[in-house]
């Protein structure tokens, strides 16, 4: 877990900004995270030098617990090189720092909050962001160990009945997650998310947004398997959804995509505040049976089903 923070820096003639950078560091501090603040000297800033000067007198933690704010590409790169965990720093003396390979860079460094930079060091970590809670549920990002839970969910014909299934085989869906989480939680900062039960750990289903080809409005979809439909869930956690979409993520408008058949589906989008447009084909099976690092299947061999568009304005 995140347990200290240290701005290894090399710009330090404006007062103003030092001011702001050790701002952040007692804010930090009252948040529970030891601080530390560097400014390493030429002759260690290589590969071996940087990190064993900095951590062999100060730090008190493992590299795997430690969070670098740099405002240094040279700096930055070195420290990505040897296995730590980086976010670029820019400010007012460092316009030109473009920070190759970084996941995240901060400005206003003392208008950051903490949440900020635990998601930074979670996405760096690999440790799936908790994106909300309602009464009974959690909302988190997906990992590839959700995939068998996924499965057992899925197992039941009823699940997909009206939606896309899993691929055949496990390994092709774990791999599928895998450049899910780095490729769309890690761009886009939203995605389908795994919904997990409070009162004994359980996954029950999916929800969360996304952006279909052809369409330019982010997409709502769900899924809770059979064992715990007709108990609320889905609403509950839609709802919470929602919310998140227009009051964190800023969506203006918000579509989803239901079979005309699924009555169900279309009458807890009505509930929520979902209209009823127009029927639109939508492409299904996009991957194939199989998943090749994701290579979509040849236009000749593309399926589409028919379904009703439905609209919330937020």
């Amino acid at each position: 877990m995140l347990r200290e923070i240290i701005f290894c820096l090399k710009y330090h003639t404006d007062v103003s900004i030092s001011e702001k950078i050790r701002g952040a560091a007692d804010y930090l501090e009252g948040e529970g995270i030891r601080c530390q603040i560097v400014y390493p000297e030429p002759e260690i800033m290589t590969k071996e030098g940087l990190l064993l000067g900095i951590m062999e007198n100060d730090s008190e933690h493992s590299l795997k617990d430690i969070l670098f704010l740099s405002d240094s590409s040279e700096l930055s790169e070195i420290l990505l090189g040897s296995g730590a965990y980086v976010v670029g720093l820019q400010h007012e003396e460092n316009p030109g720092e473009g920070f190759p390979g970084l996941k995240y860079v901060f400005t206003d460094i003392d208008e950051v909050g903490f949440d900020s930079y635990e998601k930074a060091y979670q996405r760096y970590a690999r440790i799936p962001w908790t994106i909300l809670e309602t009464k009974r549920c959690i909302i988190r990002e997906t990992t590839v160990e959700d995939v068998d839970a996924f499965y057992e969910i899925y197992a039941d014909p009823e699940m997909t009945r009206y939606m896309e299934g899993l691929f055949k085989n496990p390994e092709d869906e774990k791999k599928y997650q895998a450049d899910y989480i780095e490729k769309v939680y890690g761009l886009l900062g939203f995605g389908t998310w795994t919904v997990v039960r409070k009162e004994d750990g359980k996954i029950i289903g999916r929800a969360g947004f996304s952006v279909r080809n052809g369409f330019d409005d982010v997409e709502l979809g769900f899924l809770i398997g059979t064992d715990y439909q007709r108990q609320g869930y889905a609403y509950e956690v839609c709802e919470a959804i929602l919310k998140y979409g227009r009051e964190v993520l800023l969506f203006e408008r918000i579509i989803a995509f239901v079979k005309a058949e699924n009555l169900v589906s279309i009458h807890l989008c009505e509930k929520l505040g979902f209209e009823k447009k127009e029927e639109v084909d939508i492409e299904e099976n996009i991957y194939g049976e199989e998943y090749h690092d994701g290579v979509k299947v040849a236009p000749s061999r593309a399926q589409f089903g028919k379904y009703i568009r439905m609209v919330l304005a937020i």
